[in-house]
């Protein structure tokens, strides 16, 4: 049965949401091992008992506070404290530097900052008389004469409805500012992203009209809350009534999926590759591999009832899925047959092995300056290789120079301190997006690549890097790839392999090696890849073929700075770091129309 409508206008209307639905695990932790709830009446105590104390310190409406912190019920707890009492909060990425730090509390003047554990209080304490804060709380209980314990702040009172307190909550209008959130780039300076409550809670309201999303059930909070697009899931999931397990750690999804088991999944691109790439180790050799790639063959017969939600019912498909798909489903815990990919473009190939295995990943579009959502597939509306249809509240047009335009309720009023760049986001009303779109004739948006990062080759060719990118990914030995050239005589790939297959592959292959460093530097490993590029070259237009080849023996991280905490590509990062080895390639003689040494 489908569940009712949310409709919301504000935060508080979600927070009342969620305290309607009662539930005795709203929230779950890990504690020792072991997951424990939180209920409903447990949230209320702790925001509640928050909310008061920031009352007391004089922090008042349209004040700002931070919180810098992992996924954890502290997150939301700060959070709703601070928005439904009309303060404006600022999540700060916890894997950001003390400096990074520094000036975005300097420049939303935060007076009170909530961290995570000694180490993100060690990066604020570094910077903390560049800024205008004076009080610091910290979830985990540390013993610092300046810090405050998150644990006395919010279990300060035992659990009692407060009327005063429901009566703030009820007084928040929707154009009441609610949070800024700096976006984490990946050049120039962060921008303050400010969004109301009406912002969000229109965004909420139509994603829950748009997508079927069920009510009830359990999720895995592990994408950063600091990111719009997570916080927008968790809104749901709280209007929705969906018990929300929180993950701090990445490197934690795993177990946590095979505990929890959830039913509804929300992540990046790269989750999914790593996902993909997983079960194509396991697979190894021999006869599982046979019967591995059997089963895909067998699935790939029958995409196209997985894309309008059919389950195959042919003995083929049904040995398939015993065998195989059914392992796969088990690594995302078992309840899982559709998922949400957001945050970054998803490689079609990517999407097609999922909908092949019998899991439609419905991939869809926005930005932080969108609260987020502008787009998405859905279940009754389908298409690999697009965002979807836009939300039923989001008008979208694409500009002469190809640019998606998008206006809504959903849409920024701007930029913190920062009018001109405000200006400059929007052309007669519209929303400057920065992504190069088409819009098909059922209306489905197909973004080709960002604005910025269109590499222009010395001979005046315009080549977007994404979607070559997205094909090599399409590679499981493929774990990033950074297409270069602008403003060079044609384009090139720097790749860094997907090691855990690498070294299956040159085990089997009798490739001697200690190191990653001996890996891209064997010759069969180079014209392993080689290969792989090769064969996309034959698929592209001739100006876009990758003509050399850079293969490096790092794993592109947020913590080495390759990518940003959404784990985007930082572009120019990448180019700064291998700058040497780029030199070195583009002074060497042209090339033929394939990648060589």
């Amino acid at each position: 049965m489908k569940p009712e409508i949310v409709q919301v206008a504000t935060i508080s209307e979600i927070f009342q949401k969620m305290q309607q639905h009662d539930r005795a695990d709203a929230a779950l932790y890990r504690v020792n091992g072991a997951w424990k709830p939180l209920s409903a009446q447990d949230m209320y105590q702790r925001i509640r008992n928050t909310a008061r104390t920031l009352e007391r310190w004089g922090i008042g409406r349209g004040e700002r506070i931070a919180v810098i912190g992992e996924n954890r019920p502290e997150w939301a707890i700060v959070d709703f404290a601070a928005t439904v009492t009309g303060l404006v909060d600022v999540p700060v990425y916890p894997t950001q530097t003390p400096e990074q730090m520094g000036y975005i509390l300097h420049d939303s003047g935060c007076r009170a900052a909530f961290v995570s554990t000694r180490e993100q209080y060690e990066k604020v304490r570094s910077v903390r008389d560049k800024t205008s804060l004076e009080h610091v709380v910290v979830y985990d209980d540390i013993d610092e004469p300046d810090a405050q314990r998150m644990s006395r702040i919010a279990l300060s009172e035992p659990y009692a409805r407060d009327a005063e307190f429901d009566a703030i909550v009820a007084t928040m209008k929707p154009g009441d500012l609610a949070t800024i959130i700096y976006t984490s780039g990946t050049t120039g300076t962060p921008k303050g992203v400010m969004l109301t409550h009406g912002n969000i809670a229109a965004n909420v309201s139509s994603s829950c009209a748009h997508y079927e999303w069920p009510l009830g059930g359990s999720y895995i909070s592990f994408l950063p809350l600091s990111h719009i697009t997570a916080r927008h899931v968790d809104y749901i999931m709280y209007a929705r009534g969906v018990s929300i397990a929180y993950c701090p750690s990445f490197d934690d999804v795993s177990r946590s999926l095979a505990e929890i088991r959830p039913h509804h999944f929300v992540s990046v691109p790269r989750v999914y590759e790593k996902i993909r790439q997983e079960a194509e180790r396991r697979a190894g050799h021999g006869l599982r591999k046979m019967v591995f790639d059997w089963a895909l063959r067998v699935g790939r017969k029958h995409r196209d009832e997985i894309i309008v939600g059919k389950r195959p019912q042919t003995p083929a498909y049904k040995l398939a899925d015993t065998l195989v798909f059914s392992k796969i489903r088990q690594a995302l815990g078992g309840n899982i047959r559709e998922g949400i990919s957001g945050g970054a473009p998803l490689g079609v190939d990517t999407a097609n092995w999922f909908a092949d295995v019998g899991i439609r990943i419905f991939e869809g579009y926005g930005l932080t300056e969108t609260s987020p959502v502008i787009a998405l597939n859905t279940m009754s509306h389908y298409k690999i290789g697009t965002v979807g249809r836009p939300l039923p509240n989001v008008e979208v047009k694409v500009a002469e120079d190809g640019e998606l335009l998008t206006r809504g309720p959903s849409v920024t009023q701007g930029y913190w301190n920062m009018p001109e760049e405000t200006r400059n986001a929007f052309v007669d009303g519209w929303f400057r997006t920065g992504d190069i779109a088409e819009i098909d004739a059922d209306g489905f948006i197909k973004i080709t690549d960002r604005k910025k990062d269109l590499l222009k080759t010395s001979g005046g060719k315009f080549i977007a890097p994404q979607p070559i990118e997205n094909a090599l990914k399409g590679n499981v030995l493929v774990a990033h790839a950074a297409v270069i050239g602008d403003k060079r005589k044609y384009p090139a790939v720097i790749i860094a392999p997907h090691f855990a297959l690498l070294e299956d592959w040159a085990r089997v292959n009798n490739v001697p090696f200690h190191t990653h460093e001996d890996l891209i530097h064997s010759e069969k490993v180079r014209a392993l890849y080689e290969g792989i590029v090769a064969d996309l070259n034959s698929r592209l237009a001739h100006f876009e073929r990758l003509k050399r080849l850079i293969l490096v023996p790092d794993e592109f991280t947020v913590t080495s700075g390759e990518l940003t905490p959404s784990l985007k590509l930082k572009r120019r990062v990448v180019e700064k770091k291998y700058a040497t080895l780029i030199e070195a390639l583009y002074a060497e003689p042209a090339p033929e129309m394939h990648p060589t040494r």
